[in-house]
């Protein structure tokens, strides 16, 4: 198997069989890093998973020490400055050591910021503690406002709400942790993105919101979703998004017309869509039309 479908098929298992996976990396994905180019996918797949989906941080921080000493790996430049960000981050997690004290500033924050969403499903106290950590870390530390900080508290704060949505029952903490991100990912992503990040941004807000059991903080954000894509060309594929938002947030709330009137426009743009797009969009649809 060639590294590309290596690392597609391990993404597309890893949430379903991450012990698997994790194998996986440890054993032949490891032969096929021969060059350098393909360690820095690897490792950041390898964290996801020995972190956020096994909370392995010992196995974590052995696979991405062996990566630093593979011959392919450089010495100096983005790589392996990724690669001490992922080793502090697992030994933070593990609580066996604190490595931010020797990083600069940017990469204090994402080290704090990735700590966090990697917890999130283990210790929703400490991940949120770490995430409060980052933001005022980020505040102080004099950061440029568009810094690669902005990019990981924006991607750890999608993530960690999105993750924390799926769950049936949430904890006080929780649900807490899961607004917070929310609210972080939005900030940060009108920060680091485009129009895009930030109207998907605020898909992800109305969808906490809606777990949360606020529909009137959800029906917000829906219709300001709606209108960044509306500012922005009418994407069918984004109109689709926002007004399947807005139906589920209506019929949660005991609106019928209100969600009535949102499937029939979300009905419009998945007849826009592209074919492609289309089959991963159906499900979407179905749910909204259930009774």
């Amino acid at each position: 198997m060639d590294f590309d479908r290596f690392i597609d098929q391990a993404w597309t298992e890893h949430a379903t069989d991450p012990a698997a996976v994790a194998a996986r990396l440890q054993g032949e994905g490891l032969l096929q890093l021969t060059d350098a180019a393909r360690i820095p996918p690897f490792a950041h797949l390898a964290h996801h998973v020995f972190g956020e989906h096994l909370g392995r941080w010992q196995d974590g921080v052995q696979l991405q020490r062996q990566l630093s000493a593979l011959p392919c790996c450089p010495t100096d430049g983005d790589t392996p400055a990724a690669l001490r960000r992922y080793v502090a981050s697992l030994s933070l997690a593990a609580g066996t050591h604190d490595e931010r004290p020797a990083l600069g500033a940017s990469d204090r924050v994402r080290v704090t910021a990735m700590t966090a969403g990697a917890l999130a499903g283990h210790d929703a106290a400490h991940a949120a503690a770490l995430l409060h950590e980052a933001l005022a870390d980020a505040e102080t530390a004099g950061l440029p406002e568009q810094g690669p900080h902005a990019r990981a508290l924006a991607v750890t704060g999608n993530n960690l709400a999105a993750t924390l949505e799926e769950k049936p029952v949430r904890s006080a903490a929780e649900r807490d942790l899961m607004i917070l991100a929310a609210q972080t990912g939005r900030r940060f992503w009108a920060l680091a993105g485009t129009w895009l990040e930030t109207e998907r941004a605020e898909y992800r807000l109305a969808m906490t919101w809606l777990q949360a059991g606020d529909t009137t903080q959800a029906r917000r954000h829906a219709q300001q979703c709606l209108e960044i894509v509306a500012a922005h060309g009418g994407v069918a594929l984004e109109r689709f998004f926002g007004w399947e938002a807005l139906g589920r947030v209506e019929r949660a709330a005991g609106n019928p017309a209100g969600h009535a009137q949102a499937l029939a426009q979300a009905e419009a743009a998945f007849a826009a869509l592209e074919d492609g797009d289309r089959g991963w969009c159906q499900a979407s649809l179905d749910a909204l039309r259930a009774a």
